[in-house]
């Protein structure tokens, strides 16, 4: 009897310990830092216009949310109570460097997230290897609808609209700025994201102004830097307007090449990620000239207390405007975030990997830039309203004007179809 009794006592204190160990190991699991490696541009001519101002919004937001209560609809702690550390790399180097860096954050960093990249030709090396390592990883700002055209991911989100969506928007905007439109030309660089856009673009207007003839399209090397060639090519024809894709240093690097030659105010441009000139060379914008922020962001974003919130702690913070980047960024945080706690509202502990990326497939959340419907690529790619405005330069001030939005379907394909189908199609749904 006396044996049974300490038999029993001993079961007792050790389901006791073992139930201690548990519970001490989920707390520890939760309070434990979730590590987020952050890949943009850090250095070279990306870097001033997209690569920091990116990095400014995810130093912003982690701030915030190690805070707590101070994010509006996002008050709990970090993420789901865990704090959250950063580590970044830096993009510049080509998808080689940004593969190697990428497997150095999975394997030697031990991060949890990668939330990154910029460029569509990094994300198209890094999508593949981020499947390879098994690692879940949210895509903020590349646009190549290739990503999940051409392949399935299950651990590979895209939080903001692609090519597609952005040029379909454009087309459908100079159609109705153009109505009688009979030649136009583009500057597109001479990779994934150039060559999606400027096909987009030119697919779409063959659906809505058939008799529009291409005039010339050029495509300078990423990079480049010098525009004299395209510039004159462009200039010799009689193009009414221009689709311009360029982005970051090679962007102002041929407002401020064009501009002096009368280009812009010849053949107005229509620049799909032209929000990130306004501040910095509006004044080199002639009346006439169309902007995008690839999404409703920036000068697009609506007036919500999330947006309110985040330009107004951007621009105290940094002393400038929150750009299209910064948006891009803050989202793909805000979608990581709303995930995670999605996972661990309903299991109610700190979730694993697997059940973070199956309550990130089809969410609908809400960031800076407004409601995301993660309802393309299987649930993995994002689609928003894409707006445009018209400049005009008012007390000296470039000012945006005459601006539409355009509605997910308006400008998506439906899910599992291709984008140049879908165009040539006449849009079908």
């Amino acid at each position: 009897m006396i044996r049974s009794l300490v038999t029993a006592t001993v079961g007792t204190l050790m389901a006791g310990m073992v139930g201690a160990l548990a519970a001490g190991s989920a707390i520890a699991q939760e309070t434990k830092p979730l590590r987020i490696g952050v890949i943009t541009f850090l250095s070279g001519p990306a870097a001033g216009p997209f690569g920091v101002p990116a990095k400014n919004a995810s130093d912003l937001l982690v701030e915030a949310f190690n805070k707590g209560g101070v994010v509006p609809g996002y008050e709990q702690k970090g993420f789901g109570g865990r704090p959250v550390e950063l580590v970044y790399v830096d993009e510049a180097g080509g998808p080689t460097k940004v593969v190697t860096e990428y497997r150095n954050l999975v394997s030697r960093q031990n991060v949890d997230i990668v939330i990154g990249v910029i460029s569509s030709g990094d994300c198209l090396a890094v999508a593949p290897v981020a499947e390879e390592m098994k690692k879940l990883t949210v895509l903020f700002d590349c646009s190549t609808n290739r990503i999940f055209e051409e392949n399935s991911y299950k651990y590979v989100f895209r939080t903001t609209t692609m090519a597609t969506q952005e040029n379909v928007a454009a087309a459908r905007y100079v159609a109705e700025q153009y109505p009688n439109l009979k030649q136009y030309s583009g500057i597109n660089p001479n990779y994934a994201w150039g060559q999606d856009a400027w096909s987009d673009f030119t697919e779409s207007l063959k659906q809505l102004k058939p008799q529009a003839q291409i005039v010339t399209n050029v495509t300078p090397k990423l990079g480049a830097g010098q525009y004299n060639t395209e510039i004159s090519a462009l200039a010799t024809g009689s193009a009414e307007m221009m689709q311009n894709s360029l982005w970051g240093g090679d962007l102002e690097a041929y407002i401020l090449q064009a501009a002096p030659r009368g280009l812009l105010k010849k053949s107005p441009n229509i620049i799909i990620c032209g929000d990130t000139i306004l501040e910095r060379l509006g004044n080199q914008l002639p009346d006439g000239t169309m902007i995008g922020a690839r999404g409703p962001n920036g000068p697009f974003a609506p007036a919500t207390k999330l947006n309110q919130w985040f330009a107004k702690s951007y621009r105290e913070q940094f002393k400038m405007t929150a750009v299209y980047s910064s948006y891009h960024m803050a989202t793909a945080f805000f979608g990581a975030k709303a995930a995670y706690e999605k996972a661990m509202k309903a299991k109610k502990a700190a979730p694993t990997e697997d059940e973070t990326i199956a309550a990130f497939e089809y969410l609908k959340f809400e960031s800076v830039a407004g409601i995301v419907d993660m309802s393309l690529g299987k649930g993995h790619q994002a689609v928003q309203h894409v707006p445009y405005g018209t400049i005009r330069m008012v007390d000296g001030k470039p000012t945006l004007t005459n601006v539409k939005y355009y509605t997910p379907d308006q400008i998506s394909p439906p899910d599992g179809v291709k984008s140049i189908d879908w165009i040539r199609g006449g849009f079908k749904r």
